[in-house]
C-alpha cells in the first residue's frame, strides 16, 4: 500500500498530541482556535485523509463493511454471507450489501463504489467477483481504502481470497478422459472474469496432459447463466456426427442446467449420449436429473477467510490513526497485507452426470 500520511505525522508537524489530532478531527470543542487552526491546515498542507475506519471507531460510528455482489440470485452468494457473518457476529461491525444486476455484469460501476465511499458509513469494502471493478478497487487500495477481494482479479494488487479454479477444472476434465472421453467442449465463464480464464487453463492442462489437441469448434462463450449454456450446448449438440463431443465441461453448474434442457429437447440422454460436468457445486446440482458431477468451490471458507483478512486491515488502519483499540473486539492488525491470494482448495463431487460407474459416487450430495 502507498505510504501515506498518518496521524504521528500530522501531530509533529503541528506541535501537538496524536490526542489532539483526534479530537479536531472528530470535531470536538474542547480544543482551542489557534491550535484547530493551526492542526487543519497541517492537514490540508499534507493531503492527509483520516482513515474512514479510524474516525467512525472515535466517533462511535461507521461499524458497516461494505460488501459488493454481482447479483443476490448468484448460488455462491448465501454461503458466502454465511461465512462472513459468523465471524461478523463476533465484532461490532454489521454487513451492508450492495447488488449489482446481470444486465451490469459488463459495466463499470466505478461510480456506485465512489457514491458508498462518499458517505463516509462504510469502513472497507469486501468485493465479490468485480470483474470490470478490480481495476478502481485497486486504485482505491493504493489510496488507502481498506479492500478485500473474494476471487475474480485481473491484477494482484489487493490482499484476495480465491478458490483453486485451475486445479478443480484440471480434475473435472481429467476425470472425463478418464472415463474415456477424447472430445471434450467446454462452456466459458465471461472474459471479464479471471475465473473464466483459471478454469479454461485447468481444462488445457487436462487435456494436454492426455495427448489431446483443443478443438477450436468445442470451445465457446458463456457468461455463467443457464441461457448461455442452452445456447452453447444447442450449438454443440447440432455439430455434425464425428464433430460433435462426448462431453461437455461447463464453468458454472448454472450453465451445465442450460445443457441439459438442451440435451433433453433434443432428445439426448446424460449421461449415454454425452457427459457433462459442472462447477461451483450450487444447492440444486444434487437434485437435477441425472445429478450433476461437478467441482466443489468452498464459498463458506472463502466468506470466512476473506472477512477476517479485511477485519485484520481495518484493525491496522485503526492503529494508525488512534491512540487505544478495543483488542478485544478487532483482530490483530497486519502490517504489510499479503498480495499474493489465499487459496482455497476444490474437491471434485462424482455424480450421474459423467456416467461413472461407481455406485457410491452417485451419493456424494
Amino acid at each position: 500500500m502507498a505510504k501515506r500520511p498518518t496521524i504521528e505525522d500530522i501531530a509533529r508537524l503541528a506541535g501537538v498530541s496524536r490526542t489532539t489530532v483526534s479530537r479536531v478531527l472528530n470535531h470536538r470543542p474542547d480544543v482551542d482556535r489557534a491550535t484547530r487552526k493551526r492542526v487543519l491546515h497541517i492537514i490540508e498542507q499534507q493531503s492527509y485523509v483520516p482513515s474512514p475506519a479510524a474516525t467512525g471507531l472515535a466517533g462511535g460510528r461507521n461499524r458497516l463493511i461494505g460488501m459488493l455482489l454481482p447479483a443476490f440470485t448468484w448460488p455462491i452468494v448465501p454461503d458466502l454471507v454465511r461465512g462472513i457473518t459468523d465471524i461478523l457476529k463476533q465484532t461490532p461491525y454489521e454487513l451492508v450489501l450492495y447488488s449489482f444486476n446481470d444486465e451490469d455484469l459488463d459495466r463499470d460501476r466505478s461510480d456506485v463504489v465512489n457514491r458508498l465511499l462518499e458517505t463516509q458509513l462504510t469502513a472497507g469494502l469486501l468485493a465479490v467477483y468485480p470483474g470490470l471493478l478490480a481495476t478502481h478497487l485497486s486504485e482505491l487500495y493504493r489510496r488507502g481504502v481498506p479492500v478485500v477481494m473474494i476471487d475474480d482479479q485481473q491484477k494482484h494488487v489487493t490482499p484476495w481470497i480465491c478458490a483453486d479454479n485451475v486445479t478443480g477444472a484440471y480434475e473435472a476434465v481429467r476425470h472425463l478422459v478418464q472415463l474415456g472421453h477424447r472430445r471434450i467442449a467446454h462452456i466459458q465463464g465471461p472474459d471479464d472474469y479471471l475465473v473464466s480464464h483459471e478454469r479454461h487453463r485447468g481444462y488445457l492442462r487436462a487435456l494436454a496432459e492426455a495427448g489431446i489437441t483443443p478443438d477450436p469448434d468445442l470451445i465457446l462463450k458463456g457468461d455463467f447463466l443457464p441461457e448461455s449454456g442452452y445456447a452453447g450446448a444447442g450449438t454443440l449438440l447440432d455439430l455434425p456426427a464425428g464433430k460433435r463431443p462426448t462431453a461437455i465441461f461447463a464453468a458454472a453448474d448454472q450453465m451445465a442446467y442450460g445443457v441439459l434442457r438442451a440435451a433433453e429437447e433434443r432428445g439426448v440422454v446424460v449421461p449415454r449420449d454425452i457427459a457433462l460436468v459442472g462447477f461451483d457445486d450450487d444447492a440444486p446440482s444434487a437434485h437435477v436429473l441425472p445429478p450433476l458431477t461437478t467441482v466443489r468451490q468452498p464459498s463458506y471458507e472463502m466468506g470466512k477467510e476473506g472477512i477476517k483478512l479485511l477485519l485484520a486491515l481495518l484493525a491496522q488502519a485503526e492503529a494508525d490513526d488512534l491512540d487505544t483499540i478495543p483488542s478485544n473486539e478487532l483482530p490483530a492488525p497486519i502490517p504489510n497485507p499479503p498480495t499474493q491470494p489465499m487459496v482455497l482448495p476444490t474437491t471434485l463431487i462424482v455424480r450421474a452426470s459423467c456416467g461413472a460407474k461407481e455406485p457410491s459416487s452417485l451419493l456424494a450430495f
